[in-house]
């Protein structure tokens, strides 16, 4: 009965120089009748929009869910309820542009990979024709020069691990450092969202970079910043309505497996949908291997979460992205997406955002703006 409850309650709606590597070399339409409020589960509630607990969750209020572009973020009337979810990486600050190259190069030096340094027009390149994929791109650079001749044919893989795991400890180093720097006017973007009641939340659960580089970067917002945010982790995720229900927290087994199917097949369509679009474009017939779609899972329970932790529904929210990962998260659940652009994604498009960014403030992307949001 309980889990039958809960169901009822669930809303799925180039030069290679050999150069020494330093950090300072970084560039400086009526609305629908509001639902009844949710049931507390195991513990857990949806809250308001200040994120209290379920002692004074408030039912949420949907407006209407029309589509909008940057050009509509102009004209239009404002939105009554509004809550935002930040990715880290490329928003808060542009850790691609500033940090990951040096990174690598960090890395390739404390293995003694004297011949391997990444320019900025090699990373760029090997950005572009790995699709952002890392091990794929030392594949790559690696075929290009040569593997170092002491390395077994058979050891590559644990060669490429090798390189991964100093990157990432040369990466979280450099998230500490003075040298990242948060991207202009994404703190007074903040300051305005909560000057104007509008619950923000960071999330870090699906980051690429890790727990430890993220935390990191957002402690540059200050503290008294923070103690006003939401940060949305693993645990946080876990301790979600969504994240007890499809990670087998509180309720019985037969609801969590059909509900662990169900986002599986969502992703599994997803991926399907990306390979046939990149298809169409090469001239090509896919037939792409979906059968893991965890990584996709933990966007959409991640976002899903971020919503639950502001009180509002998830049409009511829009996800400021810098990954393309989130955009299509952001799609497969029905929360608008406006993307800002980073120097991993200069040149992407994003079909499914509802608006492209260069920055933040001024003539791009500000709070005004978002409240004025016009659905399409």
């Amino acid at each position: 009965m309980a889990a039958a409850a809960v169901a009822r309650c669930l809303v799925l709606s180039g030069s290679l120089p050999a150069s020494p590597v330093a950090w300072h070399d970084a560039p400086k339409n009526p609305s629908p009748s509001p639902p009844p409020p949710l049931p507390c589960v195991a513990g857990f509630c949806r809250g308001s929009v200040g994120f209290p607990t379920c002692k004074n969750a408030k039912s949420p209020r949907f407006s209407s869910s029309r589509r909008f572009s940057s050009s509509d973020l102009q004209d239009s009337k404002p939105a009554q309820d509004l809550a935002l979810l930040l990715e880290v990486e490329g928003v808060i600050a542009d850790i691609y542009r500033l940090g990951n190259r040096q990174a690598f190069n960090v890395a390739f030096q404390k293995l003694g990979l004297d011949c391997a340094n990444w320019t900025e027009p090699i990373y760029a390149d090997l950005i572009r024709k790995a699709a952002g994929d890392e091990e794929r791109m030392l594949i790559l650079f690696f075929n290009r020069i040569g593997w170092p001749s002491s390395l077994p044919t058979n050891e590559k893989e644990a060669f490429m691990k090798r390189v991964l795991h100093e990157k990432q400890k040369a990466l979280e180093d450099f998230s500490t450092s003075s040298s990242l720097t948060l991207r202009p006017g994404v703190e007074n973007f903040i300051d305005d969202a909560l000057n104007e009641g509008v619950p923000v939340v960071l999330l870090i659960a699906y980051s690429k970079y890790g727990d430890k580089a993220c935390r990191s970067i957002i402690e540059k917002l200050g503290q008294e910043r923070l103690s006003k945010v939401k940060i949305v982790g693993k645990e946080e995720v876990k301790e979600s309505l969504y994240g007890q229900l499809v990670l087998g927290k509180g309720v019985s087994s037969s609801l969590e497996e059909l509900l662990a199917k169900e986002v599986q097949k969502a992703a599994s369509m997803e991926k399907q949908r990306i390979a046939q679009d990149v298809a169409s474009i090469l001239k090509l017939s896919v037939d792409i291997d979906i059968s893991s779609p965890e990584s996709f899972e933990n966007i959409i329970a991640t976002l899903r979460a971020g919503a639950e932790y502001t009180g509002l529904p998830v049409d009511n929210c829009v996800l400021i992205a810098g990954s393309q990962s989130g955009v299509y998260g952001a799609e497969r659940i029905g929360m608008p997406c406006v993307v800002i652009r980073s120097g991993a994604t200069a040149r992407a498009e994003f079909r499914s955002a509802k608006a492209v960014m260069d920055a933040f403030g001024g003539a791009d992307l500000t709070i005004s703006k978002l409240r004025r949001k016009n659905w399409s």
